[in-house]
């Protein structure tokens, strides 16, 4: 007995020492995790960084000083080009370091070297749809060039200096939650980081949608549905705008162009929101007869922020706005003489191609009536917990077939099975001589220098200087197409297919001082249907610019108010074209208290989507199933993934074509009229409100509806933000759904001393420790900006500084 009991007595506290040691699931190693030398007491932050420091870089050149604003905002003065992005990947790693080793790591297929297999098939799908083939191509571009060769280099020298610096103890939180480790940093992460925007910006595709829809309906009934250009439209490039350039001959369309069929392929549709607004005053309609130039980019919003502000100033560089972690530069910005800002373009640069192999091995396809060598790229994918995986990736010319068969993951939903990847984002580019020469830029003719520079994402730069000139451009590295080439599935055996040469860079859209005063844009459609090349076939639905467009119309002499009070406009285009349209359909009698009390909110409802407004809420869900009801019949069918007309041309058959046949439900005996469709779905709406929040009340409110919160990176849970009770919505210029938005709010007025103002819905630092984490949302949820402390010199005196970091060799 004696002796099982010292058995028991050893075995237990070696497997209780075993279990506490060892991350189980999503729980972290909790002894590692509660140990009070090394576990998370150590990332609740203390006042340390009111002082100042002194730290040895071995790589530096000269001296290099940091100076940390109130918000934290590192402002680095250095005495050359190298000093400066060596301080800048180091100054972002101290903030955001493991927010920048998690998405470099998820854009190259490597999360189950964290979590084990669950997330195979993650790795899996990022690595087959050439992430790391793409940015090796893209670091070939990079590293070709001097100054880009340089920039990145030191950049990542940098945030190897500080991950040099870190002990377990001080490993940023997650770290600790997930159990793993910093490594060193390497030049190929930060093309994989601007791979990853590019998959943000790109990946959604509606060509398998549309070449099932054609089978279905055929090429009449598909052009009427979704035509090629908007009813409504108000595009990027003014109407009527002259194109002062002799353009090049676009390929021929293949006669079998309309015959292009594929298998019955899901996709998941392009969601509305990854979208943004920028645009330009001229001093002729601004109070300071100096240009103001805005921008908000919508993306998904996260904590830590995707932006990280910074001001870099070295000889002939004083530039301040923010950057993406992991890469060296200020993407969105202004300096002493000019002003930029981006939004997505939304162009066709990802295309899927039909592949005819030979046989079951893959090794050969038919192109161009022979058969053609595929290659192989073997991709090893390092399990925790278990053995390493060896995926076989098989490529064309076209580029990577992703799958072959239906993997279990959500997101590969958008692939069809046996079809090669022709994707931008995997070739040979140096998108950051971009931002090179913007940082630097102090005129119109720099700015058109640094857009030749540019790849992809394509995105409409706006642009303002000190000189009183604005000017956009829907920018990129654009396939010379013809009419409507990857509308649908291309055939990958006809050379006719391929991409055949590009737009040159020169006859890029574009715009400068236009009559009108301003120029702007919200991702709808580039230009007015005059320009001579194909760009894409749709963009996003025209509310936001046209809004955009009608109040800036009718400025004049505007402030910094006028256009903070702009960027939060909550007022719906959609709102305005449907809601008189809708409400005389709606039959009064057959409404039961709670509906007749929804219709008296609609009735006097001014169109805006604000935190309190009940009749958003009901517009919002009726308009939604209303859609449905017109669409599903037709366009939901078992085996065969489509997708709906767009907003626009469901709005134009609303107000134009009552008699239409699509408002019959085909699944019924009845003839359905729009009439029926649209009091189904109000009541719908009303019942679905009053199941959730009970009879009218203030939780019918639109922002308890809508839900607005900024997450964890990783869906952490408690290191996200609180509900916000904010408005906006998806058509306003406060373009704000559950989490997506305005990232970054940007106003800068140019004038002999440029006046910058920002915020973003998170902080500087990336650690839930800090009071740096979130400290901006309040602020940001408000509508209100921060003045930007553009400082001209480390002792500048009209800002406050809390701490000053000083780095020497």
């Amino acid at each position: 007995m004696n002796k099982i009991k010292a058995v028991f007595c050893i075995i237990i506290p070696i497997a209780l020492a075993f279990l506490f040691n060892t991350k189980l699931g999503s729980t972290p190693p909790l002894l590692k995790f509660l140990d009070p030398f090394m576990g998370f007491w150590q990332n609740a932050e203390n006042n340390h960084f009111m002082f100042n420091h002194k730290a040895k870089i071995k790589g530096a050149i000269d001296k290099i000083e940091i100076v940390f604003d109130d918000r934290m905002i590192p402002h680095i003065f250095a005495q050359n080009d190298h000093d400066l992005y060596l301080a800048q990947g180091y100054v972002t790693a101290m903030h955001r370091l493991w927010q920048m080793d998690f998405q470099t790591r998820f854009a190259a297929g490597r999360i189950s070297e964290v979590v084990g297999d669950k997330a195979i098939e993650v790795d899996r799908y990022q690595r087959r749809m050439g992430m790391v083939y793409g940015a090796e191509n893209s670091l070939k571009g990079m590293m070709a060039d001097p100054k880009a060769k340089e920039m990145i280099l030191a950049y990542t020298e940098g945030i190897n200096a500080y991950i040099k610096t870190l002990s377990k103890a001080n490993y940023p939180l997650e770290y600790k939650i997930l159990d793993f480790k910093p490594e060193n940093w390497t030049p190929v992460k930060c093309a994989l980081l601007l791979k990853q925007m590019s998959a943000v910006l790109a990946m959604g595709s509606d060509e398998f949608y549309m070449t099932n829809i054609l089978k279905k309906f055929g090429p009449e009934i598909t052009k009427n549905l979704f035509p090629d250009y908007p009813f409504r439209e108000d595009p990027i490039i003014p109407v009527g705008t002259k194109w002062d350039f002799s353009p090049l001959p676009t390929p021929k369309t293949p006669e079998s162009f309309t015959q292009a069929q594929t298998g019955e392929v899901k996709t998941t549709e392009k969601i509305e929101g990854i979208g943004s607004n920028n645009w330009a005053l001229s001093g002729a309609k601004t109070a300071s007869g100096y240009p103001i130039l805005a921008n908000d980019p919508h993306l998904d919003l996260t904590l830590p922020s995707i932006w990280y502000q910074i001001q870099l100033h070295a000889p002939g560089v004083n530039t301040y706005g923010v950057s993406l972690p992991g890469a060296p530069g200020v993407i969105i910005g202004f300096n002493q003489k000019i002003a930029w800002g981006v939004t997505n373009v939304a162009a066709d640069v990802l295309d899927f191609y039909q592949i005819k192999f030979k046989d079951s091995s893959h090794n050969e396809y038919w192109y161009n009536n022979k058969w053609k060598a595929t290659t192989k790229r073997l991709e090893t994918i390092k399990i925790r917990g278990g053995n390493d995986e060896i995926d076989t990736v098989y490529y064309t010319h076209h580029g990577p077939v992703v799958y072959f068969q239906k993997p279990k993951y959500g997101r590969a939903d958008n692939v069809p099975f046996g079809d090669a990847l022709r994707w931008i984002a995997h070739d040979e580019s140096n998108e950051l001589m971009t931002f090179y020469y913007l940082n630097r830029g102090k005129n119109y003719n720099d700015y058109r220098k640094a857009l030749t520079f540019y790849t992809a994402p394509a995105q409409n730069f706006v642009f303002a200087s000190v000189d009183n000139d604005i000017a956009i451009t829907p920018n990129g590295k654009f396939p010379l197409k013809w009419k409507d080439q990857g509308k649908f599935i291309l055939d990958g055996t006809d050379p006719a297919y391929d991409w055949q040469g590009w737009i040159p860079n020169a006859q890029n859209p574009t715009v400068k001082n236009p009559p009108r005063g301003f120029v702007s844009s919200a991702n709808q459609s580039s230009t007015d249907t005059t320009y001579p090349y194909y760009i894409n076939w749709e963009f996003a639905p025209y509310e936001r610019g046209k809004r955009i467009n009608d109040r800036l119309s009718a400025m004049s002499k505007a402030t910094l108010d006028s256009i903070r009070l702009m960027q939060t406009d909550n007022y719906s285009i959609m709102a305005q074209n449907l809601v008189p349209a809708l409400l005389p359909l709606l039959n009064n009698e057959q409404l039961n208290a709670t509906q007749k009390e929804a219709l008296a909110y609609l009735s006097k409802w001014n169109k805006r989507y604000d935190a309190h407004e009940i009749a958003a809420s009901v517009f919002e869900i009726w308009t939604k199933r209303l859609s449905h009801d017109i669409w599903a019949d037709e366009f939901e069918v078992k085996g065969i993934p489509m997708r709906y007309p767009s907003r626009d041309r469901t709005v134009e058959m609303i107000l134009k074509e009552p008699n239409a046949t699509w408002y019959d439900n085909i699944n019924t005996s009845k003839k359905e009229t729009l009439s029926d469709l649209v009091n189904e779905a109000f009541k719908y709406s009303c019942d679905s409100l009053e199941r959730r929040f009970g009879p009218i009340n203030k939780d019918w409110d639109w922002a308890n509806v809508k839900q607005t919160n900024v997450p964890h990176l990783a869906k952490i849970p408690g290191f996200g933000s609180k509900v916000l009770q904010i408005g906006g919505a998806k058509t306003t210029i406060n373009a704000l759904s559950e989490a997506n938005g305005p990232s970054w709010r940007m106003v800068i007025e140019l004038g002999k001393t440029p006046k910058g103002h920002g915020v973003y819905p998170g902080g500087q630092s990336g650690n839930p420790g800090s009071k740096f984490y979130d400290n901006m949302i309040d602020t940001w949820a408000n509508g209100r900006l921060y003045d930007l402390f553009y400082m001209q010199s480390p002792d500048d005196k009209s800002g406050t500084v809390i701490s000053r970091l000083k780095i020497s060799k």
